[in-house]
C-alpha cells in the first residue's frame, strides 16, 4: 500500500533525479501504480533489448522459496532473459525502468554476475566476490558523472565539494551531468533526504555531449558504461567507484543555493581520489 500512496510520477517529471526515465515515465498512468503488462508494454516498444546471452528481455512474477541455480535471480535473467519483478515494489519497478532506459549497461552488470557465480578458474575465483560487490553497489546506488573538463573532474575526485559545487557552480552546470543510474537511489529520491549519496562512475566526455538531445545522451552514457563493464580489467573492486552527495549537485536541491550548505562537513566528507575513465 505505500507504494501506491507513494507513486506519482507527475512530481517524478518534474525531478532532475530521474531524468534518464522521464522518457518511461511520460507513457506509465501516473494515477495508479504499474503492473507488469504496463511495464512490459513498453518493453515492447524497445524489443532489441536482450541479456549478453541474446535472450529477449521481459519482466515475469518474482519466483518463491528455495529456487535452483537456473531459477535464481541473476541466472534466470542470463539464461532466459526473464527478470523477476515484484508487483506493487517501487524497487523492482525502478529497475525495469533502468532496464530499458540502460539495457546495455544493465545487460553487462547480469552478465557479470552470471560469470562470476559460474567461473571456477583459480585466478578468477578470489575476484568473485569482490566483482558481484562491485557490481551489485553500482547497480543499485551507481551515479553516471559526465564530465567534459578533467580539472573538475579532478576536484570531484578529491571531495573538494564546496568548491566544486558552489565556487565552481557554472563550470559544473555547463561541464558535467550526473545522471542516477542505481535502482535503490531511485527508490530513495522518492523522498530525497540529507546524507543521500550516490557511488559515481565518472566518464570524460566531449563538450558536444551536453548540447545532444536527452536520448543520445542516454544512449552514448549507456554504451559507455556497458563497454566499461565488459571489461574484465574492471568491476573488481568498489573503489572504482567515487561517492557523490547527490543533494549538494546543483538544482537538485533548494538547499544547496548557500554556500554555507556545503560547511556540513557529516554530508561532504573529504576522501579518497579516484580517476575519471
Amino acid at each position: 500500500m505505500e507504494n501506491l500512496l507513494r507513486w506519482n510520477c507527475d512530481e517524478l517529471l518534474k525531478s532532475p533525479l530521474f531524468e534518464p526515465l522521464h522518457p518511461y515515465l511520460l507513457l506509465l498512468d501516473c494515477a495508479r501504480f504499474p503492473g507488469l503488462d504496463e511495464i512490459n508494454a513498453l518493453l515492447a516498444l524497445q524489443p532489441g533489448i536482450r541479456t549478453q546471452s541474446g535472450k529477449p528481455l521481459r519482466f515475469v512474477g518474482h519466483g518463491l522459496g528455495k529456487l535452483a541455480f537456473e531459477a535464481q535471480y541473476e541466472p534466470r535473467c542470463y539464461l532466459s532473459g526473464e527478470v523477476q519483478t515484484r508487483e506493487n515494489n517501487l524497487h523492482d519497478l525502478f529497475n525495469a525502468l533502468v532496464w530499458l532506459a540502460f539495457p546495455q549497461s544493465k545487460a553487462a552488470i547480469n552478465a557479470r554476475h552470471y560469470r562470476a557465480l559460474t567461473e571456477v578458474a583459480a585466478p578468477l575465483h578470489s575476484q568473485r566476490g569482490s566483482v558481484r560487490d562491485m557490481a551489485t553497489l553500482f547497480d543499485e546506488s551507481g551515479v553516471i558523472v559526465a564530465s567534459a573538463d578533467a580539472e573538475l573532474s579532478g576536484v570531484l575526485s578529491d571531495f573538494k565539494w564546496k568548491e566544486l559545487f558552489w565556487s565552481r557552480r557554472d563550470e559544473v552546470s555547463a561541464a558535467m551531468g550526473f545522471y542516477i543510474f542505481g535502482h535503490g537511489l531511485h527508490e530513495k529520491a522518492m523522498r530525497p533526504y540529507v546524507g543521500m549519496t550516490g557511488q559515481g562512475l565518472v566518464l570524460q566526455v566531449e563538450s558536444e555531449f551536453f548540447s545532444w538531445p536527452q536520448a543520445l545522451r542516454t544512449l552514448h552514457l549507456d554504451e559507455r558504461v556497458a563497454v566499461y563493464l565488459n571489461d574484465p580489467a574492471n568491476c573488481l573492486n568498489a573503489r572504482e567507484l567515487t561517492p557523490v552527495p547527490l543533494l549538494g549537485i546543483p538544482g537538485w536541491s533548494a538547499d544547496n543555493a548557500s554556500a554555507e550548505y556545503y560547511d556540513n562537513r557529516d554530508y561532504f566528507r573529504v576522501g579518497r581520489r579516484q580517476s575519471p575513465v
